[in-house]
């Protein structure tokens, strides 16, 4: 069975997003153009075009795989990476490929692929967007032409894992019990610097919530990851509470002198710093966020952040009551964050636990010495550089939520 309703669809929505490229319907081709680029910044060397689904989701369910044929164009070779993006805080399913000059090949994208242990990177009943992206863009320019896109291949009907939860999708609306929200802070209407507010199902003004804080990862797009470097991704805290009894806040890396959240690396870190402690102040003074229950997570670049950003200074370090950090921590060098420092760090914490997935004890242990507290280690067999893990019924991830109530009950 084969639909070739996508092209169509897409045409009428037309490119929603295109960065450091243009895209224009010709008919029934998209051609897709972009200019040689020198810079110095590493989230300059994607690029995309992003097609949205109207009405918000494409339900792909009853199909194999998202499909089409792609022409390089251009004098130059060119690095390609087709997604299919859901809108459930998943993940993505890629088709990557290097393309020579003229050359002209199918991309097809598996809409029931998994991760290395059988977890499904994505809900093909909830397809948000399909994304063309030019990755090692720089060097040369880009120009495509791409035809016949559409889902194609008949498939099992699609059954929701056992426990599986569903991220509620990101909204420009006011915040509400049960919605993820962007929310800046006062002042800051108009800047581009926004953290992520998931009130839980149950809240209601007047009560008293813990707060879990959750940095993400780093911009990074290889076939094995999806990461975008924004506050939107963050997922950890809605696994570690079913979305239920706390409040979880997606924190952005801070670029004061563009005015925008930093994709790479840690932006000004004494301004994103900053930037967390007036969060969780607005949080607690508007929200009902408990301040003797500040919990700080993140993944990849976000974990390093609990003890880089979230312990950079007394004002901060003094906010957390505990630290789950996903793949990665503070102290394993990446982009200066050096054991040295990691170490200096760890005497300011002032928590009662740390909980550590997905990373082994020997590179951390002499950090987590440091920091003197309890500290569980965790793996999560999902075999990836992601955070699925989080929202599946498995045992680390049961240990996590476990560990998260005991920390709530110690004083």
């Amino acid at each position: 069975m084969t639909l070739p309703f996508l092209a169509s669809l897409a045409i009428v929505a037309a490119p929603s997003e295109a960065r450091g490229l243009t895209a224009v319907w010709e008919d029934e081709t998209l051609r897709i153009h972009g200019e040689l680029l020198v810079t110095s910044r590493p989230a300059d060397r994607y690029a995309w075009v992003t097609l949205p689904a109207p009405g918000g989701v494409w339900d792909l369910s009853a199909f194999a795989t998202v499909e089409a044929e792609v022409k390089n164009t251009a004098d130059a070779p060119v690095d390609l990476l087709l997604w299919v993006v859901g809108d459930r805080g998943w993940d993505a399913v890629p088709a990557p490929a290097t393309l020579a000059p003229g050359e002209t090949r199918k991309l097809s994208c598996n809409l029931r692929e998994t991760w290395p242990d059988k977890t499904p990177k994505i809900d093909p009943r909830r397809v948000k967007q399909i994304q063309w992206m030019a990755t090692k863009r720089g060097a040369k320019p880009v120009a495509l032409s791409i035809r016949n896109l559409r889902a194609a291949g008949e498939a099992p009907p699609w059954k929701l894992p056992p426990g599986r939860l569903e991220v509620p999708p990101v909204e420009d609306a006011a915040p509400a019990p049960g919605k993820r929200v962007r929310f800046r802070l006062p002042g800051e209407e108009r800047s581009g610097v926004y953290s992520i507010l998931h009130l839980p199902e149950d809240w209601k003004a007047g009560g008293s919530y813990p707060v879990i804080a959750e940095y993400p990862g780093n911009i990074f797009f290889i076939p094995g990851c999806y990461s975008t470097g924004l506050p939107d991704q963050c997922l950890i805290g809605h696994g570690m509470t079913k979305g239920r009894g706390s409040i979880c806040v997606g924190l952005p890396f801070i670029d004061p002198a563009a005015g925008k959240i930093a994709e790479h690396g840690w932006g000004a870190p004494d301004a994103t710093a900053d930037h967390a402690v007036r969060m969780m102040d607005e949080v607690c003074a508007k929200f009902g966020g408990d301040r003797a229950n500040l919990v700080l997570t993140g993944f990849s670049r976000g974990a390093l952040a609990c003890g880089y950003i979230g312990l950079r200074n007394d004002r901060i370090a003094a906010l957390w009551k505990g630290f789950h950090a996903c793949q990665h921590y503070d102290g394993d060098g990446w982009n200066g964050a050096t054991l040295e420092g990691a170490l200096e760090r760890a005497k300011r914490f002032r928590g009662r636990a740390v909980f550590q997935t997905d990373n082994a004890p020997r590179p951390f242990q002499a950090v987590m010495d440091a920091m003197k507290t309890e500290v569980t280690w965790a793996s999560s067999g999902l075999g990836a550089h992601a955070t699925a893990m989080f929202l599946d019924e498995r045992e680390s991830t049961r240990q996590l939520r476990e560990w998260y109530l005991r920390l709530l009950s110690t004083p």
